[in-house]
C-alpha cells in the first residue's frame, strides 16, 4: 500500500467530527503545499508497538538529534487522538514562538513548542491555523 493509500484509509477509519476535521485539515495542508512529500506514520515502533497515534506528515526538513545525527522528517504533520486533533509544526529553534504568535487569536487551543491542540475545528480560527500552518512550512523549508 503506497502512502497516499494508506492517508486514506486511515482517515476512513476515523468517525464523526474527528473524521470530517482531518479531512478538511488535509485538503487545507494540500491546499498549501500541494507539491509537499507525504508521509504516514502508523504509530508503531520497530517491534510493532503501539507508541503514538498515526500522522499524516507533509513536507521534508532535516531533524538534528543532540548526537548530530540527522534524518528526514515531516515539517508538518495531523493527527487525531483521544481529546481531539493535533497539528505538529516540526523544526521552531524557538520553543515559545508558537504560543506567542498565535495563542492569542487561535481559539480554545493548548499550544505547546511544535503542537496545537484542539477538540474540533469549529473551537479555533481558522485563518489563524492556516497562518500557522504556513509559517510552519516555510520556516522549515529546506
Amino acid at each position: 500500500m503506497d502512502t497516499t493509500e494508506h492517508i486514506r484509509t486511515y482517515i476512513e477509519s476515523l468517525s464523526g467530527t474527528r473524521r470530517s476535521d482531518i479531512e478538511v485539515l488535509h485538503g487545507i495542508i494540500l491546499d498549501l503545499a500541494p507539491d509537499a512529500k507525504r508521509w504516514f506514520l502508523d504509530g508503531k515502533d520497530e517491534t510493532g508497538r503501539v507508541v503514538s497515534n498515526p500522522n499524516i506528515g507533509y513536507g521534508v526538513l532535516e531533524k538534528q538529534y543532540a548526537d548530530g545525527t540527522t534524518r528526514e522528517f515531516y515539517q508538518v504533520g495531523i493527527s487525531a487522538n483521544s481529546s481531539g486533533l493535533s497539528v505538529y509544526l516540526m523544526g521552531f529553534s524557538d520553543k515559545a514562538y508558537l504560543k506567542e504568535t498565535y495563542g492569542p487569536a487561535i481559539g480554545k487551543a493548548d499550544i505547546t513548542g511544535y503542537c496545537i491542540k484542539f477538540r474540533a475545528l469549529k473551537n479555533v480560527d481558522m485563518e489563524t491555523l492556516k497562518r500557522a500552518i504556513l509559517d510552519g512550512l516555510q520556516r522549515t523549508r529546506v
